[in-house]
């Protein structure tokens, strides 16, 4: 019997690419113009990244708005709004956290290593390959295209357009998953290895593991906290609901995809009382819709990235941030990194604008993201019995 292939996941891989980097940026021996090799090929990786992300948008946004809102009725309006709602509290607790914990820790002195002693390596070349749309046109005719394409598909019409940009959300996850994902490590060497070269590559580490705890805690009170209000609200002890979904969170940590662990939560959904007709139906949903983790991650993450350039920001540039993300990271959980490369389009609106700001976010969020799914499908299964004793109790209504 064939052995097993022995495979690395993709945080390894950063890690390794992380720590290569380091080494290289570090060498004495290592001319500088070897390291630039590095930088020029991570610098076009970045070039074709900015080229995909309007397709992205695209791709991702028109289909999920237009399966979204193809029928189901009211119960596909509240679980959608239940799943928005809880993904923009727990933005808004992110914010409110890391505007007040992480400038203890990222301070003007360590703002002032994380610059570098020595200036940035610059690549050899640049290609100048320019999006075929900007992300405000992306958006703009994504957002068109989904809502027309369901009231096409109400008119029992649109079944072509619809397939096409069905198609074309394969082609999307196709190329992440067989180009963007594969070389974001040789994006994050080039540009670990030139802060390596510059000295400022230990401020920025010293940052990231503070970060990466308090994210994690984050994740886990706010789990908690969906879990002790719908479970209040149902009339069931949050404590054993939050025990019976224990094997979905740990599922998700393996797997790092919503999808993959559906199985698995709707068994926890089970064992804490959901009915069959309303689990087999707000499971899978919002394992596509309600992001709570992945938008604690990306708003820390941001505010992080934001102190460590020393730039302003405040509540309400970075609420309508969260507020757009929570609808452009619809059908992202389809595609490996969906949620950050989802992200990407728009990070300028708080002033996250430089490649190496980008990179930067990418390197934060994907090595916790499996901790961020993990926290988006545990808060599945809490909306799950929120919406349970909800309909349970509108059937009473109705019956009385």
């Amino acid at each position: 019997m064939e052995g097993k292939k022995f495979k690395l996941g993709l945080v390894s891989k950063l890690i390794i690419a992380i720590v290569v980097g380091i080494i290289l940026g570090n060498l004495k021996f290592m001319p500088p113009q070897l390291l630039r090799v590095l930088i020029t090929l991570s610098s076009l990786f970045g070039e074709f990244l900015n080229f995909i992300i309007p397709l992205m948008i695209i791709g991702f946004v028109v289909k999920g708005i237009a399966e979204l809102s193809d029928g189901a009725g009211k119960l596909l309006g509240i679980t959608a709004l239940t799943a928005y709602g809880s993904t923009l509290i727990a933005g808004c607790l992110a914010y409110a956290v890391a505007s007040n914990f992480f400038p203890v820790f990222i301070t003007p002195e360590l703002i002032d290593k994380v610059q570098g002693a020595r200036k940035a390596l610059e690549p050899f070349f640049k290609i100048g390959l320019p999006p075929m749309l900007d992300v405000t046109s992306a958006v703009v005719f994504a957002f068109m295209m989904g809502l027309s394409i369901s009231w096409l598909r109400s008119k029992n019409r649109g079944v072509v357009l619809y397939e096409i940009f069905d198609d074309f959300e394969a082609i999307i996850s196709n190329v992440l998953s067989k180009v963007i994902i594969p070389l974001l490590p040789l994006f994050i060497c080039g540009n670990f290895a030139n802060m390596s070269y510059t000295g400022s590559v230990f401020s920025v580490l010293s940052i990231f593991w503070k970060v990466f705890l308090i994210v994690i805690a984050l994740h886990l009170i706010y789990v908690g906290l969906m879990f002790v209000v719908s479970g209040t609200y149902a009339g069931k002890n949050p404590a054993m609901l939050i025990k019976n979904q224990v094997k979905g969170y740990l599922t998700a940590v393996g797997t790092q995809s919503s999808a993959a662990t559906i199985p698995v939560n709707l068994e926890c959904a089970e064992k804490n009382g959901v009915s069959e007709d309303i689990r087999n139906f707000v499971v899978p949903l919002c394992a596509t819709i309600h992001l709570a983790g992945s938008m604690i991650t990306i708003t820390s993450c941001s505010v992080a990235v934001l102190l460590m350039n020393g730039m302003a920001f405040n509540f309400g540039t970075v609420f309508g941030f969260i507020a757009m993300l929570g609808v452009a990271m619809v059908a992202a959980p389809g595609a490996p990194g969906g949620a950050i490369m989802s992200a990407l389009p728009f990070l300028p609106m708080v002033g996250i604008t430089t490649e190496v700001m980008q990179q930067l976010m990418i390197t934060l969020y994907l090595t916790q993201d499996s901790f961020g799914t993990a926290a988006n499908v545990s808060g599945d299964n809490a909306i799950a019995v929120f919406i349970d004793k909800f309909y349970s109790k509108r059937m009473k209504k109705k019956e009385a």
